[in-house]
């Protein structure tokens, strides 16, 4: 089957988890891959036979460790004439690889190619469940705003794909049709790497203007590996009990799977890779970004880790201390590799191929 499949280029977690995907794809179908931003280089290194097209994509900015609405508002009306090329694009590859199926991992270019030729669509990303299912967790009050604007606009950017695979380490009920859980899609390294339990903290951080990090940890007792701190660092750098260090995908993975605790951000990607690895987390979430403050407040409530708003030493402290439980409780995690959702896809596109669209219309 030809099957066209967008990555959003914002961030790197939807780069990674997309290349299993596409490996697995690429075996049995024919692909062309759309995708935007710093992803379009990570995809064309790792498929160097497959067709990537580089398309316009929106990108967020950040300062303090909070999104920027004005200046990612701004970034994107500077992009506004790449778009041009996008349409032309949506047309060539309409005309000279006429897919058959659509693939979308919450990337919009290849779901409007989709309901433009009339083509099934299926949804792979974790970002669906905030609007496909009944969240248990209670939201911070002064988050509630940032829940509905975040629902809302999952709800608008992917509606009525013909299936939603959603990835995820926490599993509330569905709530709507034509959607299935999946444990998190974690590449290779991760799931081979061997596990050991060492004497640091792996750090992982990538907002530039996030200053105080490394004073901060620097007041704390212990080790501490950042990575992202500097991006283009190409050695480490010891400033301390820390070290910053050097980009090495090899390396990183290392790290983590011989952490004794993991101090990051609410990305899904790595959350995901540390409760598979049973990395107990503390997760400071972008503010702005709630899909980010779900994965924290989940990873509270299970008991894999602990949500802060910010950095604290006596906080990060008693997290420390209590690091030895939290590894415990992520022991409950079961995950038999990538099998679950590459059998889901497997079935779902041999259903398309003898039926059609799995379904005429949905919300």
């Amino acid at each position: 089957m030809r099957i066209l499949y967008g990555v959003v280029g914002e961030g790197m977690g939807h780069a990674t988890r997309s290349r299993v995907i596409l490996k697995h794809l690429v075996e049995r179908h024919q692909v062309e891959v759309v995708v935007s931003g710093r992803a379009h280089a990570f995809l064309r290194a790792a498929f160097p036979q497959l067709t990537i097209h580089e398309i316009a994509g929106l990108n967020l900015s950040y300062q303090d460790n909070r999104v920027k609405r004005a200046r990612t508002a701004w970034e994107f009306i500077k992009k506004v004439p790449a778009y041009a090329d996008n349409y032309e694009m949506f047309h060539r590859i309409g005309e000279d690889f006429r897919p058959e199926l659509v693939i979308s991992d919450f990337e919009s270019f290849a779901y409007f190619f989709a309901k433009k030729y009339e083509l099934p669509i299926l949804s792979i990303d974790n970002m669906q469940i905030l609007n496909r299912c009944q969240l248990e967790v209670k939201i911070p009050h002064d988050e509630l705003a940032s829940f509905r604007g975040a629902r809302a606009f999952v709800k608008a950017k992917l509606p009525r794909c013909d299936h939603y695979l959603i990835t995820t380490f926490f599993f509330p009920p569905t709530r709507k049709e034509h959607t299935s859980l999946f444990p998190p899609i974690l590449r290779e390294a991760v799931l081979d790497a061997p596990r050991s339990n060492g004497e640091h903290v792996l750090v992982y951080q990538t907002s530039e203007s996030f200053r105080e990090l490394v004073p901060a940890l620097r007041k704390l007792p212990g080790t501490f590996h950042v990575y992202g701190a500097k991006r283009g660092l190409t050695s480490d750098e010891v400033e301390g009990n820390v070290t910053l260090k050097g980009f090495s995908e090899d390396g990183f993975v290392r790290d983590l799977a011989s952490a004794r605790a993991v101090l990051a951000g609410g990305g899904f990607s790595l959350m995901g890779e540390a409760v598979y690895l049973g990395k107990p987390m503390y997760s400071v979430p972008l503010k702005g970004q709630f899909e980010q403050t779900l994965n924290a407040l989940y990873l509270q409530k299970l008991g894999y880790g602990e949500y802060h708003r910010e950095i604290g030493p006596e906080a990060l402290g008693r997290f420390l201390e209590r690091a030895p439980e939290y590894a415990q409780n992520l022991k409950a995690h079961e995950q038999d590799r990538n099998s679950a959702i590459f059998a889901a896809l497997d079935r779902l596109i041999a259903e398309i191929a003898e039926k059609g669209r799995l379904v005429d219309d949905q919300g």
